[in-house]
Parts: structure tokens; sequence; C-alpha cells
């Protein structure tokens, strides 16, 4: 499968221009969002800027410090990161994690808003739609890479993975699960819950809900679905991407239920 172009001497990668188009495409969410709620949406603009590098940063820091097997198995560790800065820095080599995103997205965001006098949960509400229509498109950038699959399957809509991109011990499997097609649905469903919810329920839900919303749909999806992954990150015996994603997942389902419980 072909996964780029040149232009020049300077390979483009199909991973990084569907990464942009999903940013792109939040934006556009996030900013109608904002226009029907009253505010300028220009400001989404101003945002977009902050919220593109601190999500990188984030999202590279997550890959460096919760590394796959796989990556391990190439020697790119914590600490060989740790000790070369520019292996570390080059996300064209290496990986990048949607929770380091988004975390870097909301410190982001929580900065951006205090310097501009805004409200940070309303806007978090705002971008939160239009994020998870982000990581739906940029989720097909794991296709081209041929990266992001599941165990292997006989099922009808089971994907072919190249032999050079086959998880040792999978050599002789050739098709798997598209794990990231799964999530890509799940996020476009978890972006019409929050478009819906927002509209339907307006005149009860509080500023910060619909962040609160995303953060247990989007975690309860990856940990369901890192049931089928085969190459998840390790942290002392644990699968550390599962385990945050349940301890978020409960905590948002209790800061929900502990807002709009009946005194």
């Amino acid at each position: 499968m072909i996964d780029g172009f040149y232009i020049g001497t300077f390979f483009v990668r199909f991973y990084g221009i569907i990464l942009m188009l999903g940013a792109a495409a939040g934006a556009f969410l996030a900013q109608k969002e904002a226009k029907r709620r009253g505010h300028d949406p220009e400001i989404i603009w101003d945002l977009m800027l902050w919220l593109l590098i601190a999500g990188i940063v984030g999202a590279r820091l997550w890959h460096v410090f919760t590394p796959s097997p796989s990556t391990i198995a190439e020697g790119f560790t914590t600490e060989y990161y740790l000790s070369h800065p520019w292996d570390l820095i080059n996300i064209r080599n290496g990986g990048l994690g949607i929770p380091g995103a988004v975390i870097g997205g909301l410190i982001a965001l929580y900065f951006f808003t205090r310097k501009r006098k805004l409200s940070f949960l309303e806007w978090a509400d705002i971008a939160a739609p239009g994020l998870a229509l982000g990581q739906a498109i940029g989720r097909w950038g794991n296709y081209v890479n041929q990266e992001l699959y599941g165990a292997p399957t006989s099922l009808l809509w089971k994907i072919f993975i190249d032999s050079n991109h086959r998880l040792s011990g999978f050599q002789e499997q050739a098709y798997y699960h598209p794990l990231f097609f799964y999530e890509s649905l799940w996020n476009l469903g978890n972006m019409a819950i929050l478009l819906w919810v927002g509209r339907r329920f307006s005149d009860r839900v509080k500023a910060g809900d619909l962040l609160l919303l995303y953060m247990v749909i989007y975690p309860l999806g990856r940990f369901l679905l890192d049931f089928l992954r085969l190459d998840a990150s390790m942290l002392g015996g644990v699968n550390a991407n599962q385990t945050a994603m349940a301890v978020v997942a409960l905590l948002s389902a209790a800061a929900l239920l502990f807002r709009h419980r009946k005194i």
C-alpha cells in the first residue's frame, strides 16, 4: 500500500494529511457550535494552533512513556527516547498516543481560555463534538500505515495486512480485525450523541457536561476495543491504555452523576 508521495525530496505521508483533515473538520464543527451558542466562531481558528501544538506534544509524550511491545522490540524504549532527544521529537519516526493528545489539548484550552477570559468548561463543551469527529477521520491514517489492527479474523470485513507490517508471531496470519475502523465508527457515534444531548437537553446540560460525557464514551470504546488489540502498551504487566481508559470513564461518569444528583 502506498503511504505517501514526494514533493521534491520531501516525503509527504498520507497519515499526516488525514490527521490534518480530521483537525480541520473538527474545527469547522466547533465553529458551528460556537456560533450556535452565540460566541464569535473565529475564536476557534485562534485556538487551533494552541491545540495542534499541545496535542502533538501530548500525543508524542504518551507514546514515549507507554511504548508498545513491538516498539520496544525495535529498541525504542522510554529510556532510549529520553537519551536520544532527536528521536524523541521526531514524530515521523515512531508513534503518537491519542490519550496524550486529548490531555495536551485540554491543557492548551485551559490556558487559552484563561488568557482570553473565557469559560474553560463551556469552550470544552464546544470543542468536544469536533474532537470526536477529528478522531473519527484521523483514525483512517492508521489504515494507510497498516497499523492499529486487531486479532486475526475471517469476518467479511477483515483487512489484509502486508507481511512486513505483521507483528511477531503472526507472520502466517494475513487478515485481521480493522480496529481503526471500529474506533472510527465509535467516535462518529460519540460525536452524534454529544450533538444530540447538547441540543435535546440544552435546558438541563451544565457547562462541562459534554466534556464529561465525551470522557465517558471515548474511554469506554477504547477500553472495549483493547481486548482485540495485539500490541497493547504494558506497564508492570498491566495494559496501560486500557487501565487508564477505565479509570477516566468511571471517574467521569461519577462526576456526571454527582453534578446531576437530586438534593
